[in-house]
């Protein structure tokens, strides 16, 4: 295998790595509610800019508190877990505001789809109140992964250090999220809500808990992907987070709805397709995510790996 092939494949199995992030955290949500958390977008974008500020990032000229900082500068490894935390406190209060009405009064599905659009427009414009619109680089650069040299020859391929720690880390997190879902028991029992909320309910489990569980870690999963995409392009301002909300879900879609492994899959797939594309022609690499979108809707409604709905009659 060719240098340039490799370093094609490692770049496109890091992005794809973030795309499934963002796309499990969209499967968790639509697995035990049946619905799409259109906030996720805004709390991959909330993720990347606490970890700049754990990280001692300093608020902008055109933010509400131009100059202001916390008083601590942690390591970005700790930033970032913090970070992805941070994002999943907030990702329960779009359950408790946009959602939790609604289905206490048994509202149509639709509607939730709205109001958590809502809730992302409201997350997203406040980061551009707080920090304002431009951009911002994390405070140490790739030093911040202290220790570790800023590339890496594998095969002879020569490639960013963050980009290979971004790969490890979503890998990381996608397979403790695989097993946590099929050997723990609060697993099983979210596995068991996504499949039948009312069987569920009668089996003594708490599936109030569980939705509020999977918000939790949908959050922290969007967290993760801001925080880790942050380190290795920079925050390109308050809606960078957007881009990958809408293509984590196209992934979503490609891999199936609620499914795992299809997001997982779908993730890879959508970056290794992505990193195929020349940079002379980098311009499409968003319309190829859409473009697949609407492959898949009209070839396989299910997805690669979706099992087909079936109609009740």
């Amino acid at each position: 295998m060719s240098a340039a092939l490799l370093q094609i494949l490692l770049n496109g199995a890091a992005s794809g790595g973030v795309y499934a992030l963002v796309a499990l955290g969209y499967t968790l949500i639509f697995s035990v509610l049946g619905v799409i958390n259109f906030a996720q977008g805004a709390l991959f974008s909330l993720g990347g800019y606490f970890t700049f500020l754990l990280m001692g990032g300093r608020i902008g000229v055109n933010g509400a508190l131009p100059g202001w900082h916390l008083p601590v500068a942690l390591p970005f490894w700790m930033a970032l877990l913090l970070a992805a935390i941070g994002a999943g406190v907030v990702a329960l209060l779009v359950e408790r505001v946009a959602f939790a009405p609604l289905r206490r009064r048994g509202a149509d599905p639709l509607l939730s789809l709205i109001t958590s659009l809502g809730a992302g427009v409201v997350l997203v414009n406040l980061l551009q109140i707080l920090m304002g619109a431009e951009g911002y680089a994390f405070p140490s650069g790739s030093a911040a992964l202290a220790g570790l040299p800023e590339a890496l020859f594998i095969g002879g391929a020569r490639i960013r250090t963050v980009q290979v720690v971004l790969l490890l880390i979503s890998a990381l997190a996608v397979a403790a999220l695989t097993l946590w879902l099929e050997r723990s028991r609060t697993g099983q029992a979210m596995r068991a809500v996504a499949e039948d909320p009312t069987a569920a309910r009668l089996m003594g489990i708490n599936s109030g808990a569980i939705v509020r569980l999977a918000f939790l870690l949908s959050g922290m999963l969007a967290g993760l992907g801001g925080g880790l995409t942050g380190l290795s392009v920079s925050l390109a301002g308050p809606y960078f987070g957007i881009s990958f909300g809408l293509k984590g879900l196209a992934v979503l879609v490609l891999g199936g709805l609620g499914s795992v492994p299809g997001a997982i899959a779908g993730g890879l797939l959508m970056g290794l397709a992505e990193a195929l594309i020349p940079s002379e022609a980098s311009g499409w690499r968003d319309a190829l995510a859409f473009a697949v979108l609407f492959a898949v809707l009209v070839l396989r409604p299910s997805g690669l790996l979706g099992r087909r709905l079936m109609e009740k009659v």
